[in-house]
């Protein structure tokens, strides 16, 4: 018999070392609070279609840290931020460039933006933008002799380097090197205001013939400077990295970024969050580079070509490894329920981004993964460096930015769809909070494979009977396996302590949207039919190992009727003297008058089904969508708690709901005829606790428990963090009273 297992690693919560607590430092510690989430679309200009494509992708500051600038590639624009109030950031204006931007620096009175114009791949070309921070123009436009890709300003205004890829064609010969031309590096002299002095005459340096591999076809990535006036470049596709000293335009150094090893990483071509394998001697192909002083340096290694090692590593610059991260970022993302399960087989969680800054008198190093939106940040420690917080992102994080002269971190967010509700956004931090607000909820590890249990998209949960700490939840289809998870809700944040797979039944898979326990032991799982995706409705009895027992099916007669959205929620509940089975059906089938859903009322005693009508708010949301039901909880005597909620996030959810129902007086009618309409009451309005974080409101607001001594806990579904941010909500909204 399978038991649900737990762990706890040498007597210290893994969920409070997680959220960057220790014994010895909790009292003491400053967090990262995230301050501002803006849409890059309301910086376009008055008139401008605001469902274009925005992105957000690197990221610069003024020397004051009052104005910020980033690149919008699809709108081939710079655009500029006033940053004097963080928590509220202003659009500043906008600069057409006439081709795609791929980084910005600034210095002095200019934004010094890299601008791409090539032709084509073996056509490459791009020019240098000088842009005037308060006029927005153009005032020069210096030819970099390429495509450029990163640019840096040295730390005593000097000197602008920037990196020329060249990129080359994915889509040739599988992308194989070489495909000339060659990349290099280029450098402009700068004066006192910023101004490249040498805008006719750039430097170059030439890096052919370094690496070993595709050394004729150098392609640097990213660049980055110390104090010394050194500039460390990552030649990603290469493998490679090289030192060049700015004021000569010599290379003080090079060497291979050689391979690294993730143990007990997801490896499989599936959705699931789970240790599968391992990658061994994997290429680094770094990505971007930060100092952490004139000496070491951190690399992102993101992988592009053969390699992604899904970490980062410290360097000396003489070449020798200082630290490398090995399987660090993997298994935050799976404790955080942050994991990119589709992206496993590929180059997984991809560290893409990093920066240091100086905060509190500590050095910490932030790095973030484009796949698994979040940023890991660090503290230095001059060897092993220390893990210290993990700040939820939007989707696919990209630029990063330290500004420690105003408390403050920024985080540039690229992905952006309307179709597929997901926008850009810039996301802004302060630092100085006693304790981290983000996780609520993480997962411990599983002994039996030495890394976290992976979750996510969790979907559905109910307290326990017995115990007022402990809570079962589910997850639903997005992941391979259906899964049972156990958690411990004394803990801060909480922490799954166990979890099972669903075994048996007749299904190839099912989408687990609600749990309720058995009277006699064992669950109740709703799962979710999909026509399309050949998976049928059904209301599941469990035993307490998560074995299936029996496969209950609706009426032949309303599955006629089905819908897409079909069952969300289960409870079982004692009404005149009976013991029932209440399940939520989400939005309307082909039968319901519109604005009406179902409630299914099962009769375990004799396998008969009755209804209800469920009366829906209209949406009230400025961009419309649905109105439907996520979740039900008995509450005693025919009572019942219900998640309701529209299907919009951000600034555009406008319903996160519970209310009140009950069966007192009400009949069930079989399918077919006309059904009873509940009367509800509206209790409590999620939207104040779901939007406290400043981020991207879930739309998902899926889970809703109340504990034996009375709590009333809500969860979100992140959905498996598949064009969603990742972001799981688990918060309180207090005494259960409130629903009396």
């Amino acid at each position: 018999m399978r038991v649900l297992r737990t762990s706890l690693l040498g007597g210290i919560s893994v969920a409070l070392l997680a959220a960057g607590f220790s014994a010895a430092t909790a009292s003491e510690a400053k967090f990262f609070k995230r301050i501002a989430t803006m849409p890059v679309y309301e910086t376009l200009a008055q008139g401008v279609d605001r469902k274009s494509e925005t992105v957000a992708e690197i990221i610069a500051a003024s020397e004051d840290g009052m104005t910020i600038a980033f690149t919008d590639g699809p709108q081939k624009e710079i655009v500029v931020l006033d940053a004097s109030n963080a928590a509220q950031p202003k659009p500043a204006g906008r600069t057409a460039l006439g081709g795609e931007p791929t980084s910005v620096a600034i210095s002095g009175k200019y934004a010094l933006a890299g601008v791409n114009t090539s032709e084509s791949y073996t056509k490459p070309s791009g020019y240098l933008a000088v842009i005037d921070l308060v006029t927005k123009q153009i005032t020069a436009k210096c030819d970099v002799k390429g495509q450029p890709d990163s640019v840096a300003v040295s730390k005593d205004g000097k000197f602008l380097a920037i990196a020329i890829e060249n990129e080359r064609d994915e889509g040739l010969n599988d992308g194989a090197l070489p495909q000339l031309p060659a990349g290099f590096l280029t450098i402009f002299d700068l004066d006192e205001n910023g101004m490249p002095t040498n805008c006719d005459a750039v430097r170059t340096v030439e890096m052919t013939g370094l690496a070993a591999e595709g050394g004729d076809d150098p392609e640097p990535e990213y660049v980055a400077i110390n104090s010394k006036g050194e500039a460390v470049v990552t030649l990603q596709e290469n493998n490679y990295l090289v030192l060049v000293d700015l004021a000569s335009g010599k290379i003080i150094n090079h060497f291979s970024a050689g391979t690294a090893t993730a143990k007990n990483v997801p490896v499989k071509k599936a959705r699931l969050s789970d240790a599968s394998g391992s990658k061994v001697d994997i290429p680094r192909e770094p990505d971007a580079v930060a100092w952490i002083d004139d000496n070491r340096f951190v690399t992102a290694n993101e992988g592009d070509y053969k390699g992604g090692s899904r970490g980062f590593t410290i360097w000396n610059k003489d070449g020798t490894i200082e630290f490398d991260s090995g399987n660090r970022i993997e298994h935050l993302a799976m404790s955080h329920g942050h994991y990119p399960a589709k992206r496993a087989h590929k180059k997984g969680t991809e560290p893409e981004g990093v920066t240091v800054g100086k905060f509190g008198g500590e050095t910490l190093i932030f790095v973030n993964s484009e796949r698994g939106n979040f940023v890991a940040v660090y503290r230095d420690t001059g060897a092993k460096p220390e893990f210290v917080q993990f700040l939820p992102t939007h989707i696919g994080p990209e630029g990063l930015l330290a500004i420690p002269s105003r408390n403050l971190f920024v985080v540039a967010n690229e992905k952006d769809n309307v179709e597929d509700k997901v926008r850009a956004h810039v996301g802004l931090y302060e630092f100085g909070a006693t304790s981290a607000e983000y996780p609520q909820l993480v997962s411990n590890i599983d002994p039996e494979t030495n890394a976290p249990i992976g979750w996510g998209a969790i979907s559905g949960m109910v307290a326990d009977k017995d115990d007022a700490n402990k809570l079962y939840a589910v997850s639903d289809s997005f992941y391979d396996k259906a899964r049972i998870f156990t958690l411990d809700v004394s803990k801060q944040p909480v922490e799954i302590t166990g979890h099972m797979d669903l075994t048996g039944g007749t299904a190839k898979k099912y989408d687990l949207e609600g749990i309720a326990l058995r009277k006699d032991g064992g669950f109740w799982l709703a799962s979710e039919g999909n026509a399309k995706k050949e998976m049928e409705h059904f209301l599941l009895q469990a035993s307490a190992n998560g074995e299936i027992q029996k496969e209950i099916k609706l009426p032949a007669s309303l599955i006629a009727q089905a819908k897409r959205f079909s069952l969300e929620g289960v409870a079982e509940f004692e009404m005149n003297g009976k013991t029932l089975v209440a399940v939520a059906v989400q939005r309307e089938w082909n039968d319901d008058p519109k604005g009406m859903t179902k409630i299914g009322i099962y009769n375990p005693a004799d396998e008969s089904w009755g209804f209800v009508h469920y009366p829906l708010d209209a949406p009230r949301s400025s961009a419309g969508g649905w109105v439907g039901l996520s979740e039900i909880t008995a509450l005693g005597n025919g009572k019942f708690a219900v998640l309701e909620r529209d299907n919009k996030g951000g600034k555009e959810a406008a319903i996160k709901q519970v209310t009140t129902i009950s069966l007192q007086g009400i009949t069930p009618a079989p399918h077919g005829t006309e059904l009873p309409v509940l009367t509800k009451k509206v209790v409590l309005d999620l939207l104040p606790a779901m939007s406290a974080t400043n981020g991207w409101t879930p739309d998902k607001v899926e889970g809703l428990a109340i504990t034996k001594d009375g709590r009333i806990l809500v969860s979100t579904d992140n959905d498996g963090v598949d064009d969603a941010s990742g972001e799981s909500l688990f918060f309180s909204m207090g005494s259960a009273a409130q629903l009396n």
